[in-house]
């Protein structure tokens, strides 16, 4: 039995919890109005404990209209991708598996796609972009449980998600052709290549609550999760249902996708490389695994969205800095990870 270093544990812990506090101060300074800590403080002097100090309106509205919002929104969407890629990868035994990759993504993109075309308002574009990312996994699933065998389950899974992630993608495309050119096919467009510009306060609750039920869910089973990381005959074994267990995981896991699709996107390779860097760090106890890669998963974004506000005159898609950060970084890992995942 592997023994833990609770002391080295914990440190990391307090690192990767402290990193993303600091960026947060740091991310509140970057943007094309400068706003400085000192006036930051000021500002929160003034709403929360009466202070009277001269501050313009322009630096209160882009506070806490647009910079706060958006960085929250960040930590809490890398969070949710980073925590559902590592369940992803543990409940099914591969270290490739991501939401993208089972299908999940393309499902809920379709659905939000579809709820933008049709003017659904937030809630409804939630919720249709839920039930699709569903479909979309539980399709994968399928295909992959009905046609697999014991040697090769986890190539048709990795199969079954690229024809489930095709499909909906032709979807996707589809809605874009019928989309009103003008309104619709715009919005749409800016909207699948992953953005936090447009994310306001009323967005912090929407993608706040259906994290707090999926990492919820996640944590309370963790336990489970690591046995049946060792197989499904001696889960049995050991009195767990492994049906249930994997249908919870699934549907939390793309509840925490489709409410981050939903809002901001489609940002791909953050459920891919977020979880490998956490189980280098942590190791594949999801006791660990699962609170570190939420962590690091929001510290990633977070960074990644201040790259884009940053880096060029006009705001980059996140779905693109993450694809150009994350395929080499995903090969590094790969040449670091030798021991096997």
């Amino acid at each position: 039995m592997v023994k833990i270093d609770k002391k080295s544990l914990g440190l990391k812990y307090i690192i990767i919890a402290i990193i993303p506090i600091i960026l947060f101060f740091i991310s509140i300074n970057i943007g094309r109005y400068s706003v400085s800590l000192t006036e930051f403080f000021q500002l929160i002097g003034n709403k929360f404990l009466g202070r009277n100090y001269q501050i313009e309106d322009t630096i209160d509205t882009v506070i806490f209209n647009i910079r706060i919002p958006r960085v929250i929104v960040a930590i809490f969407v890398g969070a949710s991708l980073s925590v559902s890629g590592a369940a992803y990868q543990g409940m099914f035994k591969n270290p490739m598996v991501s939401p993208d990759i089972l299908g999940a993504s393309a499902g809920a993109g379709f659905g939000a796609a579809l709820g933008i075309l049709l003017s659904f308002n937030q809630i409804s574009i939630q919720i249709i972009s839920f039930s699709f990312g569903l479909i979309a996994v539980f399709l994968t699933y399928f295909i992959s449980s009905r046609f697999g065998r014991s040697t090769d389950t986890i190539f048709l899974l990795i199969l079954g998600g690229m024809l489930v992630g095709s499909l909906f993608q032709a979807f996707i495309s589809l809605t874009k052709y019928v989309a009103d050119p003008d309104e619709k096919l715009p919005a749409i467009t800016f909207w699948l290549m992953g953005s936090l510009s447009s994310v306001r306060l009323s967005d912090i609750l929407a993608i706040l609550i259906p994290f707090i039920i999926g990492f919820s869910i996640l944590f309370v089973m963790r336990w489970k999760m690591n046995v049946m990381s060792f197989g499904e005959e001696e889960a049995k074994t050991l009195g767990i249902n492994t049906d249930r267990v994997r249908i919870a995981v699934i549907l939390a896991s793309t509840l925490l996708t489709s409410a981050s699709v939903s809002r901001c996107g489609l940002i791909g390779w953050v459920g891919l490389v977020v979880p490998h860097l956490a189980r280098m760090v942590f190791g594949p106890n999801f006791k660990y695994l699962i609170p570190a890669s939420a962590l690091m998963g929001g510290t990633y974004l977070l960074i990644v969205d201040n790259l884009a506000r940053t880096m060029a005159k006009i705001e980059i898609p996140l779905g693109i800095l993450t694809a150009i950060v994350g395929a080499p970084f995903f090969i590094y890992l790969l040449m670091r990870a030798r021991k096997g995942w």
